[in-house]
C-alpha cells in the first residue's frame, strides 16, 4: 500500500496517510476540519537492486568516443630520470667489514 502526502490548503497542516490505491481521497482537515486536503505529488522511490548480480559500473555509460582502439597514447614523462652522480671532492668510501691486517 502506498503512502500519500496530504496537505490542507486552508491552515497548511501537512501530513501522510497509508491507503490503499483504491481507497477515495481524503477531503476534511484533521487538523482544522475544513474540506481543503491536497494530496501532493511525491517523487516516489527510485529501484532497488538486491542480490548478487548487480554492480555499480555494469551499466554505466563510456565516455563516447572512447574504445580501446581509439583511446589516446599514454604520454611519458617530461622528466629525466635522476642518475646518482659522484662528487669529485668527496674522498672514495672505504670497504666495510674486516679490519686491515697488520704483518
Amino acid at each position: 500500500m502506498p503512502t500519500y502526502s496530504y496537505r490542507c490548503k486552508s491552515c497548511g497542516h501537512e501530513f501522510e496517510e497509508l491507503q490503499k490505491i483504491s481507497d477515495p481521497r481524503l477531503v476534511r482537515c484533521p487538523n482544522c476540519g475544513k474540506d481543503a486536503l491536497v494530496r501532493d505529488i511525491g517523487g516516489g522511490s527510485g529501484p532497488v537492486f538486491k542480490g548478487s548480480g548487480f554492480y555499480g559500473t555494469d551499466y554505466k555509460k563510456k565516455s563516447s568516443g572512447e574504445t580501446p582502439e581509439t583511446k589516446p597514447a599514454k604520454k611519458e614523462s617530461k622528466e629525466k630520470p635522476k642518475t646518482e652522480t659522484k662528487s669529485p671532492d668527496s674522498p672514495p668510501k672505504k670497504p666495510s667489514g674486516d679490519p686491515p691486517k697488520s704483518s
